[in-house]
Order: structure tokens, then C-alpha cells, then sequence
């Protein structure tokens, strides 16, 4: 009886890990910029980020957004300070003076990146 006992248990285990890992997938990033902006002008951009399964073993562990191919944001996650739920939103500022490529990514520590999604804004 013992014995049965501990091989349910161990199904159970199993189970429940394929389960998650099912759900599981690629950090993913959206881009939330204008097309179009006036020299001078700040502008928000803001990242839209999906990782199905945040927990303390697999999560998002970083993001990031480049302008014109300098990293202007960064955000480093961990096992102890993950994100705050599977859809989160970052933002930052910038201040447009000539026309701008936007690039951001987001990696899960397990399961990587679906690649970098891009943007342009046009300066008027």
C-alpha cells in the first residue's frame, strides 16, 4: 500500500509539471509608440509584455528597448522578484529629435525570446 502510494504521488508530480510547462511559452514584446511626432517632442513607449507561467522558476527575466540602436531601458528580473503577472506593461520616455527605430525584447529564462518587434517613428 505504501508503495502504491508513493508511485500516485510521483504521477501526480509528473503530471502536474507537464501541465505547466504546456501552458508554457516564449516571453513575447509589443510595441505601443506614434508613428509620427514633432521635433522635439517626448513621447511615451510603451512595451507590452506576455509570458504565459511567471513563477519563481520560469519567468521573464529581462526586458529591454533600444533607440536607434542604443539601449535606453532595461529590466532585469529574478526568481525572487519576478514580474508582476503574465501580461505587464512597461514605459519609458524619450524625447524625439531626428527620425527613431525602435527595438525591445523580452526573454523567458527557460524557453528564450519570440525575437525583437520593432517600430518607427517619422519625424513631421
Amino acid at each position: 500500500m505504501k508503495h502504491s502510494g508513493k508511485i500516485i504521488f510521483c504521477l501526480t508530480v509528473i503530471i502536474l509539471l507537464s501541465a505547466g510547462a504546456a501552458m508554457a511559452d516564449k516571453s513575447a514584446v509589443t510595441i505601443d509608440a506614434p508613428q509620427f511626432a514633432a521635433k522635439g517632442t517626448e513621447i511615451t513607449i510603451k512595451l507590452n509584455v506576455t509570458h504565459h507561467g511567471n513563477n519563481m522558476f520560469h519567468y521573464t527575466n529581462w526586458v529591454y528597448v533600444k533607440v536607434n540602436e542604443k539601449e535606453i531601458a532595461r529590466w532585469n528580473f529574478s526568481a525572487t522578484r519576478t514580474p508582476e503577472s503574465e501580461y505587464f506593461t512597461k514605459e519609458v520616455k524619450y524625447t524625439i529629435n531626428e527620425p527613431v527605430q525602435i527595438e525591445a525584447e523580452a526573454n523567458c529564462n527557460i524557453h528564450g525570446s519570440t525575437g525583437i518587434a520593432k517600430a518607427t517613428i517619422t519625424v513631421k
